[in-house]
C-alpha cells in the first residue's frame, strides 16, 4: 500500500467499465495563473500545504500546512484578500500545532466550517496517544481562535488511528471521517462523532477488511447524500487478485444506529484505474466521480464516473487515462470539482510540461466521451510544484488551490487560475 503520506513524500522529491472513449490530452487553453502566497519555512504561517482550501463569507481562504511554524508541526492558516489590486494577500496562522496539551501534529486534510463559524479538522499524528485527533477552532474576540480537542484517536483494538482524510457534517451536526489504520483489523475505520453539549461521543460505524472484497486503509474525505448515506474510497482491498487495488464503498444508516457497507466498485480489472486516494464528487443525478493515482492505459492514473443502474449496482465509465502525452499530468491524488456546465476540474501531482504537475479540465462531448484540456503546467520559474489538494471555485468561476512545493521559497503556494 502506498498511503498518502508516502505518496506525497515521493512526489516532493522529485464487463462494462470501459464505456468512455479515451483521447489524447489537448494543449493548454488561455488561462492565467496567479500566485497568491508563497510559504516560507521561517515564517509563522507554516509550510508544505497538502490540502484544499475553503472560503468564508467574507472571501478569506482557510486550510492547513503539514509542517512549519514554531514546532514544525503545521498550522491552520487564513489568507485574506487584498484591499486593492496593487496589494497582496495576507496570511495569518490561526492555530500552530504541537504547542503542548496533547495538541495534534501534521495534518494532511483541510478544515470545514459549521453554521456558527467554527472550524473543524483532523491531525495525522500527535494528540493524547500519538495517533492523531479531531479539533475544533472557535473565533474569539480580538481576532484570535481557541482550539478544543474533541477526540483523541487511540490504538485500543477498536478506535481508528492516523486520520489522513477530512471531515463532513450531516444535517444533525454529527461529524464523519476515516482513519487509515486502527480498528478491529488495523485496516482503518469510518467513525462518527456526535455532539452532546460540550462533549462529543465517537462511534465506529465500520472497520475495514472485515471480509473478502472489502476495502482497506482509506485516505480520502467522505461525502454524504440527502438520505444520509456515506460514500468514500479506499486505496487497498477489493475483489481482484492478491495485490488489491482499492474500492469505492457506500455506508447506509439503518435502525438502532447500525450501518451497512456495500462495495460498489472494485478497481484493478483490465485497464481500470487503481489506488483511489481522494474523495468522491456526486452530481445531481447521483453519479459519482473520482480519480485513481495509478492504473489506466499508461498506469499513470485515471478519472472515472460511476453511474447508478438500479438495485444498488453501478457502471463505471473511464473518463481519462493520464500520461497519454508528454504534456499530460499523472498521479492525481485528490478529488474533482464540477462547474454548472458539467465540466470537471482537478490536479495531477506529477509530470506535465515541467514535471511538477498540472491543473486540468474534463469536458463531456456530444455523443459521448470526454475531452481533457490542460489549464496550467506547474513548475516554471517561481511557480508552485506538486499540486496535491483539490481545487475550489469562487463566485466568478476562478479556481483556487495549493501546491506542496515550489514558490518563491520552495515550500509551497496558494494559487488562483483565472479563465
Amino acid at each position: 500500500m502506498r498511503n498518502k503520506e508516502v505518496s506525497l513524500g515521493l512526489a516532493a522529491v522529485l464487463a462494462t467499465f470501459l464505456i468512455g472513449t479515451l483521447i489524447a490530452v489537448t494543449p493548454a487553453i488561455a488561462q492565467t495563473e496567479k500566485i497568491l502566497h508563497s510559504f516560507n519555512s521561517t515564517g509563522m504561517g507554516g509550510d508544505t500545504p497538502e490540502a484544499g482550501l475553503i472560503f468564508d463569507s467574507a472571501g478569506n481562504l482557510y486550510s492547513t500546512t503539514t509542517y512549519g511554524s514554531t514546532y514544525n508541526d503545521g498550522t491552520v492558516f487564513e489568507l485574506s484578500p487584498p484591499a486593492s489590486v496593487a496589494s497582496a494577500w495576507t496570511e495569518r496562522a490561526r492555530h500552530v500545532f504541537g504547542s503542548g496539551g496533547h495538541d495534534g501534529a501534521g495534518t494532511f486534510a483541510g478544515v470545514i466550517f459549521d453554521f456558527a463559524g467554527n472550524l473543524y479538522g483532523v491531525t495525522g499524528s500527535g494528540g493524547l496517544y500519538g495517533y492523531g485527533n479531531v479539533f475544533e477552532l472557535s473565533p474569539s474576540s480580538g481576532g484570535g481562535w481557541t482550539e478544543k480537542i474533541i477526540h483523541n484517536f487511540n490504538q485500543d483494538g477498536t478506535d481508528g488511528t492516523y486520520p489522513f482524510g477530512g471531515l463532513v457534517f450531516d444535517t444533525a451536526g454529527n461529524l464523519y471521517g476515516t482513519t487509515t489504520y486502527g480498528g478491529a483489523n488495523n485496516q482503518g475505520v469510518v467513525f462518527e462523532l456526535t455532539p452532546s453539549g460540550s462533549l462529543w461521543t465517537e462511534t465506529i460505524i465500520h472497520s475495514f477488511f472485515t471480509g473478502v472484497g472489502d476495502g482497506a486503509n482509506p485516505e480520502g474525505t467522505l461525502i454524504i447524500d440527502a438520505a444520509g448515506n456515506l460514500y468514500g474510497t479506499a486505496p487497498d482491498g477489493g475483489a481482484f487478485g492478491t495485490d488489491f487495488y482499492g474500492v469505492v464503498f457506500k455506508l447506509s444508516p439503518g435502525t438502532g444506529g447500525t450501518w451497512t457497507e456495500t462495495v460498489i466498485h472494485s478497481f484493478g480489472h483490465g485497464s481500470d484505474g487503481n489506488t483511489p486516494q481522494a474523495a468522491l464528487l456526486m452530481d445531481s443525478s447521483g453519479n459519482l466521480y473520482g480519480t485513481t493515482s495509478y492504473g489506466g492505459a499508461d498506469n499513470k492514473g485515471t478519472a472515472f464516473e460511476l453511474t447508478p443502474t438500479g438495485g444498488g449496482s453501478y457502471t463505471e465509465n473511464l473518463l481519462h487515462s493520464f500520461g497519454s502525452s508528454t504534456i499530460d499530468g499523472n498521479d492525481p491524488v485528490d478529488s474533482l470539482v464540477m462547474d454548472s456546465s458539467g465540466n470537471l476540474y482537478g490536479t495531477t501531482a506529477a509530470a506535465g510540461l515541467y514535471g511538477f504537475g498540472t491543473a486540468f479540465e474534463l469536458s463531456p462531448r456530444t455523443g459521448g466521451g470526454w475531452t481533457e484540456r490542460t489549464l496550467h503546467e506547474f513548475g516554471s520559474g517561481v511557480d508552485g510544484q506538486f499540486p496535491v489538494g483539490n481545487l475550489i471555485f469562487d463566485a466568478s468561476g476562478n479556481l483556487y488551490g495549493t501546491t506542496l512545493g515550489g514558490g518563491a521559497y520552495a515550500y509551497g503556494t496558494v494559487f488562483e487560475i483565472i479563465p
